[in-house]
């Protein structure tokens, strides 16, 4: 969940989701894809427990940013991340189709 300044969003998980898969379909975008061409997301929380709770609003952010593509996905539950506050790190990997198709 960082900003375009590498800062923490907030300190809850929803809002942390939210601007992580931003940030993925960000890449993808300025890469000349579309969320649509993810295959992967591998999801690191901190408390699966949080993530569990509030995975209604979670799922309300996925589908804002992703919409109705749903590729193979992992929740994986972590001791830490890098940032002390980060409570959610998300990994896409994306295939793009070839120039001009």
């Amino acid at each position: 969940g960082w900003d375009e300044r590498e800062q923490i969003v907030d300190d809850a998980c929803t809002p942390q989701s939210r601007k992580a898969l931003d940030n993925v379909v960000a890449v993808v975008r300025a890469a000349g894809g579309e969320p649509q061409h993810i295959i992967g997301l591998t999801i690191y929380v901190t408390d699966k427990r949080v993530y569990i709770d509030e995975i209604v609003q979670i799922g309300e952010a996925y589908r804002a940013v992703i919409g109705k593509h749903f590729p193979s996905m992992a929740l994986v539950e972590v001791s830490a991340l890098l940032e002390p506050r980060a409570k959610v790190e998300i990994q896409g990997l994306a295939v793009l189709p070839a120039k001009g198709e």
